[in-house]
Parts: structure tokens; sequence; C-alpha cells
């Protein structure tokens, strides 16, 4: 059996949602959904921009046509990212119980944990649901990390347990780097949409988040339409995204068809989120995306997440005004009485015909 760089059995440190029972096979079998309209193509078919020497045209067809885009020449220093990653897969390579007693003990502000959900919704409350009467799981588990410039003064990572400051003092620098590349290419945007200085606080670095997701092996029996992460769209402006080696990231191709991103070294994948969409007039796409689970392999990604300022009222002519706090409350509302996000479409403006 697969262990960590600890020894321990691999399963001791899944979330026990995650782990087989006795009466369960080792053996996943897909659902024939994790292949449906899958456009079978080993080239990548993704837009590349290279932040090094943005071409503004290539930015402006990724972002109407595909809402996605591969990054080049980003910048970040390969030790950082290999680093990072090494102290991703101790920390959670810890006994399950282990994570949750370090976890607990340290403040949301620093970081947390959550398993099973989205890091929108308290752990374990979306672990799975009802969709048509079939259960959809997201076989995730994940840090959620606050960028924030600004936070409390009392609040001091320095002094918690010392794999929370090392990773802490990575993911501080991995998150400086992030905010330079997301202020490059929402620039490069701004300038393809003509918007002014007073929109500058459409993106703030100030509300940027780290996630970090470790997609467990899926070792359940014939699993009924088990996803890592279901269909969905991001709420930020951007969201930048770096996958470690093993797959599982699709995309809704401009054909509406499923397609791999596959992981390729030394690139990132940006993701344009709802808040992009708005700000654009509905001209750029906020990209619908899933991850797959595998039965083999653990899958590591990294996602960056920024928003507008959290006063900052977005104006549209075809959107109602609008907060990313509005957003995010009505997000919450909608998962908790309905089970599932509706995002924009909630925003629109309606006009007589």
């Amino acid at each position: 059996m697969q262990t960590t760089s600890h020894s321990l059995p691999i399963l001791e440190s899944y979330p026990p949602c995650f782990r087989p029972n006795t009466q369960q096979s080792l053996q996943n079998v897909y659902n024939d959904d994790h292949t449906k309209n899958k456009i079978e193509n080993e080239q990548d078919q993704l837009p590349v921009i290279d932040l090094e020497q943005i071409n503004y045209d290539k930015l402006e067809e990724a972002c109407k046509e595909w809402g996605i885009f591969r990054l080049v020449n980003h910048g970040i220093p390969l030790t950082l990212l290999t680093r990072l990653h090494e102290h991703i897969v101790r920390m959670f390579g810890l006994g399950f119980e282990s994570k949750k007693d370090l976890f607990g003990s340290i403040p949301t502000s620093i970081m947390s944990y959550f398993y099973g959900t989205p890091a929108l919704t308290p752990s374990g409350d979306a672990l799975y649901k009802k969709d048509q009467g079939t259960l959809i799981y997201n076989w995730v588990e994940g840090l959620n990390v606050p960028l924030s410039m600004d936070q409390p003064s009392h609040v001091d990572f320095h002094e918690q347990p010392l794999l929370i400051h090392d990773m802490r003092l990575l993911i501080e620098e991995y998150g400086v780097h992030q905010a330079r590349i997301a202020k490059s290419i929402f620039s490069a945007m701004s300038q393809n949409l003509n918007l002014c200085d007073e929109h500058k606080g459409y993106m703030s670095p100030s509300t940027g988040q780290l996630r970090v997701y470790r997609y467990p092996r899926c070792l359940i029996d014939n699993p009924t339409k088990v996803w890592g992460m279901e269909v969905h769209t991001d709420s930020s402006v951007v969201t930048i995204l770096n996958q470690y080696e093993v797959e599982g990231l699709q995309i809704l191709s401009k054909d509406n068809a499923w397609i791999d991103a596959k992981p390729i070294p030394n690139t990132l994948i940006v993701h344009l989120g709802d808040m992009m969409q708005a700000i654009s007039d509905d001209r750029y796409k906020s990209v619908k995306h899933r991850v797959k689970v595998n039965s083999e392999n653990e899958r590591i990604s990294m996602g960056y997440f920024v928003f507008p300022d959290h006063n900052c009222v977005i104006g549209s002519s075809v959107y109602k005004p609008f907060t990313y706090s509005d957003f995010r409350a009505q997000v919450q509302q909608d998962i908790k009485t309905l089970g599932f996000k509706v995002g924009l479409s909630r925003f629109k403006v309606h006009t007589d015909s």
C-alpha cells in the first residue's frame, strides 16, 4: 500500500469519508460521465500567453472565446515551487486526527482545513448531495490561506507550530509572485476593455487567497458520479492555478466539449472568474470546469484567487450594481437553500422587450 514520507499508511491520512470500507473493492470503476463528450486529442488546445511579452490580441481572444489560458514565462522560481510542494505533501500526509488537531489550534486567518466541500461552505456540509436522485461528491481536501496584507496585529504565524510556520513563509513568498502575475494580467485585460483608473478597485491583491487542494485516490467500488470537484465557475476576478504532475482538470471548451487541461511543466493555468465576466459586461467568459477522480494517484494543485475590493461596486450595463460581498452572500445563501451556486444570473438586469 502507498505510504507517506513518514511511512504512515496513506488511508490513515484521508478523512474517514474517503476511505473504502471492508465491503468495498480497492478498484475504482469510473462512471461514464467522466469521459462523456471529452475530446480525445493529445495536443494541448488551450491558448498560450507569454507573461514577458503579452500579445494583447491573443489575450483578448483567449478571454472572449475560452475564459482560460496557459501562462508561460511567469517568473516563479522552480526551487520555490519544489519546496512548497514538498511541504504540502508532508502536511496532507499527516494522520487525519493530527490534521484536525493541528488546524483546530490555529486562527483561520493563518490557515484553515476543509474536506468534501468547496472552501466557501463548512467542512462536511456538502460532502454529498442529491442531484436528480444521484449522489454527487466533492472528493477533495484542502487548505485555505488568506493572503491579506492587513491581518489583525494580534495574529502572528511565527508563533505557530513549526510545520505551519515554515509552510506559511513559503506561501507568503509564493503569494507575492501570484499578486505580481495577477496585476500584470488584469492590467492587460483592462487595456483591452478600456477600463479607466477609477476601476482599479475591481481587482485587489489584498483579497488574495491561496487554496491548496489534495484529491485523494478514489478507492470506492463503482462510485455514482463521483468528482474531485463538480462543475462550477470561480467567483474570482482571476484564478491562477498550479498543477503538479497528475492530470484531472477538465474545462468546457469554446466548442462546448470537455477537454483536459493537462499539467505541463513550468506553466500556470489562468481562469477568468465571475467577477471578470461582470466587469467586462459579459465580453469575457467565466469558464466552467471540473476535476476528475483518480484511483491510482493523488492530485495536488494550488489555486490563487483574487477579488475586487470588498466595498468596490461593480458597475455594468448587464448586471445590477453589486459588490463582491453581495455576490458571496448570495452564493452562500443559494448553496444553503438550493444546494448549488446560481451565480451571476442572480444579478442580471432584466429588460422588457
